[in-house]
């Protein structure tokens, strides 16, 4: 083994191992039976729930412009509020591949006055999806009551300032610039310890936090099929909450060889597999088929006997 090679796991053991010392240290590691979002009570164990997705963008990948306008928002809540959805994430920019940023001031015009609609119209906890600390703020103030960052707090040095003052609840995703690992597995667990010390040097509690393992963000094909098949190992390094979104995503169409608009089987497999990996969280487009998927594989798991 060649010597950078070997000083490269060196510090991701050191990073992981310090981790866990620490989760010892504070006595958060996530073991508490319910995780609080809003005034909402999550269960952490035997339980998964339904994160749906409203994008108030002109150019995500796969409802691109359907929900900009705050009246056809405010519908589409309520559709996905009947079908079942337990969370509503909101997203004022895309962050599909290739994506164009926006100003933190555009994404603040976009979000935050829908939020507070939301929240004026119906019970439902509401997650903003932002990784910009302006943005957060706006949207905080506006009533969201959980911040899910797809930069795991490590693209805006504010932001965990932010969502510690705030004390809301925070997703913190795995995501890299590049696709480019020596050790894929233990390089993403490190990456996501990173992310939870800086949680902790700014004072989020360890029980208000979940994580992604970040399908579709700074990996290969081969890397998310990976990440998929190896959740257990983060699920048992960090014991903290996980989500999973894999709605539609490019791993689906390229397994199947199918387009966007037909990736709903595919989608369900994730579905039926994050309950069966214990995740607490599945974020996606399609609420009906996604809750009856759920309900399904819990009454299988979790039967009487």
């Amino acid at each position: 083994m060649n010597t950078t090679k070997r000083n490269d796991q060196e510090a991701i053991k050191k990073t992981v191992t310090l981790y866990r010392q620490t989760a010892e240290t504070a006595g958060q590691t996530g073991s508490e039976g319910e995780l609080r979002i809003g005034g909402h009570i999550f269960k952490r164990q035997n339980k998964t729930y339904v994160m749906g997705i409203l994008n108030l963008t002109p150019d995500s990948f796969s409802d691109g412009g359907k929900w900009m306008d705050a009246d056809a928002a405010l519908r589409r809540v309520e559709t996905m509020l009947a079908e079942g959805m337990d969370i509503l994430d909101v997203g004022g920019e895309s962050t599909r591949p290739g994506y164009t940023r926006i100003t933190a001031a555009e994404e603040i015009e976009r979000t935050a006055p829908v939020i507070e609609r939301i929240k004026a119209c119906f019970d439902v906890p509401v997650s903003l999806d932002t990784y910009k600390a302006q943005v957060a703020r706006a949207g905080i103030a506006a009533g969201a009551d959980l911040v899910n960052d797809i930069w795991g707090l490590k693209y805006d040095p504010d932001m965990a300032k932010v969502i510690a003052d705030s004390g809301v609840p925070c997703c913190l995703m795995h995501n890299r610039n590049e696709a480019v690992y020596r050790e894929f597995m233990e390089e993403v667990k490190a990456d996501l310890a990173e992310s939870l010390a800086i949680a902790e040097r700014a004072g989020i509690a360890r029980r208000k936090i979940l994580l992604d393992p970040g399908v579709g963000f700074g990996k290969t094909y081969e890397q998310n099929l990976s990440v998929l098949q190896n959740m257990a190992q983060i699920k048992s390094q960090f014991t903290c909450p996980i989500l999973l979104g894999c709605s539609r995503k490019s791993v689906i169409g390229l397994t199947l060889d199918v387009p966007v608009a037909e990736r709903l089987p595919g989608t369900l497999a994730t579905t039926v597999y994050a309950v069966m990996q214990g995740c607490m969280f599945v974020r996606v487009h399609d609420i009906r088929e996604n809750v009856q998927a759920v309900r399904m594989t819990e009454a299988i798991l979790y039967a009487k006997r």
